[in-house]
């Protein structure tokens, strides 16, 4: 059974108390690694700078704490495999919805289950929807 190693227990530990426990399932079933929860000024400019967020701090769901955010990828991680992301997130949010948890995907961010109307996709991005 896949688990967790410390990086990703550190990162999903920053977590709003709700992604922890949708992962915290997810991992039993499917392996995956947390890359970021909780993102503080300095990291979230950098993010914002380099293209990988549409947000400057204060303004992104990583940017509270606990975070509201949480990027987690399918592991192995092969960026070229989009499928797997897509068929990963597809797990996420059917968990999510199975515990009550509403989330938001970052290759589905208005929810309409059409992936290719986003101008931005961010296939390792799963946030609360409050």
């Amino acid at each position: 059974m896949p688990s967790f190693g410390s990086s990703s227990r550190r990162q999903l530990e920053t977590c709003d108390p709700r992604l922890r426990q949708v992962f915290e399932e997810i991992v039993q079933h499917f392996d995956c690694t947390v890359l970021c929860g909780y993102r503080n000024e300095e990291d979230q400019n950098k993010a914002f700078n380099l293209g990988r967020s549409k947000v400057r701090y204060p303004d992104g769901k990583h940017n509270v704490n606990p975070s509201r955010a949480v990027d987690v990828a399918p592991y192995p991680i092969d960026w070229e495999n989009l499928d797997r992301f897509y068929y990963f997130a597809g797990y996420v949010m059917n968990e999510a919805r199975n515990q009550g948890i509403c989330l938001r995907w970052g290759g589905d961010w208005d929810s309409d289950t059409e992936v290719s109307d986003n101008g931005f996709n961010d296939l390792v991005h799963f946030e609360l929807v409050e």
